[in-house]
């Protein structure tokens, strides 16, 4: 969606796709925007867990329960179940089933399992984005006429202009670009809590084989999956920065990491996105 900066102050409704990496700030904006108004919170990686992965995310946890005699037997006979208590604000369950590679005594996950869990991963995520216009007609019909699409990093990863269009068409896609603070701090937080990610497949293959070529490893199960994990995420940022910029340009609009944190209510959020229109 393009708008001048006169069309955007005017629009009854406003309708945001918000693009960048976790952390560079898209939840925070959502929420000043909330403070003052109501908008409709439309959480891709909320949405990735509780309707396209939940099943997945559950056998993955019964198979875990099942090695336990006890815990087996009452599943087989159904005296408990078990539940994917996904939230807004606990994506816990969705980044356990996503898992890290490496060896299994580590905690890692085999490659061919780590491999088919991030095909489902972005198969989700490209249904959870195509749902958007579907969430946009929900949200008028409960009388909220704005929305914000709080995506998930790996948008970007997705290469399809199908869905880029898509979200052009029924929202302003808003990429928040990280100053280089903002970078330093995000591979910080990755290197003192590495955490599963989403990698492109072929992205994947050449940072693994790389990997193992360095650490003169012959094996992906002789990785560690945490020390893997940090060592790729600087890589991984790198990888999508591109790839948010060209969606930007060809869809979308760009304001910085370090002016979105300046703002201080809607008002301001308003002014810093006006001004990448002009």
């Amino acid at each position: 969606m393009r708008l001048s900066a006169d069309e955007f102050k005017n629009a009854k409704q406003k309708r945001l796709t918000l693009l960048g990496m976790s952390g560079v700030g898209k939840t925070h904006l959502a929420k000043l925007l909330s403070k003052e108004d109501q908008y409709f919170h439309y959480s891709g990686d909320y949405r990735i867990g509780a309707r396209y992965l939940n099943q997945d995310i559950l056998e993955n946890i019964k198979a875990h329960a099942r090695q336990d005699d006890c815990l087996r037997s009452l599943l087989d006979n159904e005296s408990i179940i078990i539940q994917n208590n996904i939230t807004f604000d606990n994506l816990s369950s969705v980044s356990a089933f996503l898992g890290k590679v490496g060896n299994p005594e580590l905690g890692g996950l085999p490659i061919d399992e780590f491999i088919r869990r991030q095909a489902l991963f972005r198969q989700a995520e490209f249904q959870t984005m195509l749902d958007v216009p579907k969430f946009i007609d929900k949200a008028k019909s409960q009388g909220v006429n704005n929305f914000i699409n709080d995506a998930g990093g790996s948008l970007c990863e997705l290469d399809d202009n199908k869905v880029y269009q898509l979200l052009s068409e029924h929202t302003i896609i808003l990429y928040i670009r990280a100053s280089k603070v903002n970078e330093e701090t995000l591979i910080k937080r990755a290197q003192a809590h590495p955490k599963p990610l989403y990698y492109q497949a072929e992205f994947l293959q050449k940072q693994l084989e790389q990997y193992l070529a360095e650490n003169k490893f012959t094996y992906v199960a002789q990785i560690d999956p945490d020390e893997f994990a940090r060592w790729i995420f600087p890589r991984l940022l790198e990888h999508r920065k591109p790839k948010y910029e060209a969606i930007a340009q060809k869809h979308g609009y760009t304001i910085d990491s370090e002016d979105l944190y300046q703002c201080k209510n809607a008002a301001e959020v308003f002014r810093l996105i006006e001004g990448a229109m002009t």
